[in-house]
């Protein structure tokens, strides 16, 4: 199972995400460095903890606020593969993250008009280059669309994987930065929906039990960020569970 980092940037600084509360997000300190220097943040997870893939929320272009972060070709070095979620409704919105260096550009439910646009993304672009991110509150999902808000957060993701979406993101912004941990039936509901999606856990994970657990349920990575930066979870614990679960 892959331990995939998160940088969540803001006005050009790494934030330290805490439970889906953006106003009050402040730079990141840790073990692995300062939000301050973000690019540097992104070097520590390499060489520091061996992670060669990174998941990137670019949260003033998926507010609205501003445009692509400058810094994402940067961050697109060739020893890291770049996931971004940068408020994609587009496939042209999606193709001018691809462009700033993404290798992936997530979908996110979240600032997604209608679930029709991740067939007309992945169409466009190819499977292998999109992920579709099942955007949640406390276990609901988050969706413009009232009708997609009501759905069960299962039936969200086996649409997405029907659409052409291989891969599944299932991201609970209320659990993230928190000590409550993965919403681990809420995921065995998910899994048991889409078994042949690569499905990737994100929000709550506190140290290596969570990783495993998350592996025993078939999940192929896990977003994390507060338990890299306490130092929780480190390169001892990452090789722990990296030849443990999904290989999908």
């Amino acid at each position: 199972m892959d331990v995939v980092p998160v940088l969540d940037l803001q006005a050009g600084r790494a934030v330290h995400a805490r439970r889906g509360e953006r106003a009050s997000y402040a730079p990141v300190a840790g073990v692995l460095g300062s939000g301050d220097d973000a690019l540097a943040l992104a070097r520590a997870f390499r060489d520091r903890l061996g992670l060669r893939r990174l998941y990137v929320a670019d949260l003033d272009a998926l507010t609205g606020a501003a445009g692509l972060s400058p810094l994402l070709p940067a961050l697109a070095e060739p020893s890291a593969e770049l996931w971004v979620d940068a408020g994609v409704r587009t496939a042209w919105a999606a193709e001018a993250v691809l462009g700033a260096g993404a290798a992936r550009a997530v979908v996110a439910l979240e600032t997604l008009p209608a679930l029709e646009r991740v067939r007309e993304i992945v169409e466009r672009l190819g499977a292998a280059r999109v992920a579709f991110s099942l955007d949640l509150r406390g276990g609901h999902p988050l969706a413009a669309d009232p009708a997609v808000a009501a759905l069960d957060p299962a039936t969200i993701a086996a649409e997405a994987v029907g659409a052409g979406a291989d891969t599944i993101l299932v991201i609970d912004i209320a659990r993230a930065g928190s000590d409550a941990g993965p919403d681990l039936p809420l995921l065995q509901g998910v899994r048991a929906a889409v078994p042949d999606a690569r499905l990737i856990a994100g929000g709550g994970v506190r140290d290596v039990a969570d990783l495993e657990a998350l592996a025993d349920l078939g999940c192929a990575g896990a977003l994390v960020a507060t338990a890299l930066h306490e130092g929780c979870v480190g390169r001892a614990e990452i090789e722990r569970v990296r030849t443990t679960g999904s290989g999908r």
